[in-house]
């Protein structure tokens, strides 16, 4: 864990927070303030800033989290499509700088997004 990271404490279970799915290595759960009817995070349990910070032994981790998004999107109905959105930086528009992935579904997803 990283010192005052919310994520970090949300993936130990010091928050409580209902996982849609846990496993050794990450948790998903639905964002807090939603922009579409499935907007779900999923993390990292380990402390990895950002998509900028990886590092190659974090491949299997990333797989891993990806496979879980599919299965997520699965669970959630979301055969019409979803979306798959990694803020990094400011610029980017990171506000929580633990690694996650927004995955989000439901509604039809315009383009560009913002």
């Amino acid at each position: 864990m990283s010192g005052d990271c919310l994520f970090c404490k949300i993936a130990e279970g010091a928050l409580s927070t209902e996982f849609l799915l846990a496993t050794d290595h990450l948790v998903a759960f639905r964002d807090l303030h939603p922009v579409a009817p499935s907007h779900i995070l999923v993390i990292p349990k380990k402390h990895i800033s950002s998509l900028a910070d990886l590092e190659a032994d974090d491949q299997s981790l990333m797989g891993e989290m990806m496979l879980a998004i599919g299965q997520l999107a699965e669970q959630e109905g979301l055969e019409s499509g979803f979306r798959v959105v990694v803020n990094t930086g400011p610029d980017g528009g990171q506000s929580v700088h633990h690694l996650h992935f927004h995955l989000l579904g439901g509604r039809s997803l315009t383009w560009p997004p913002g």
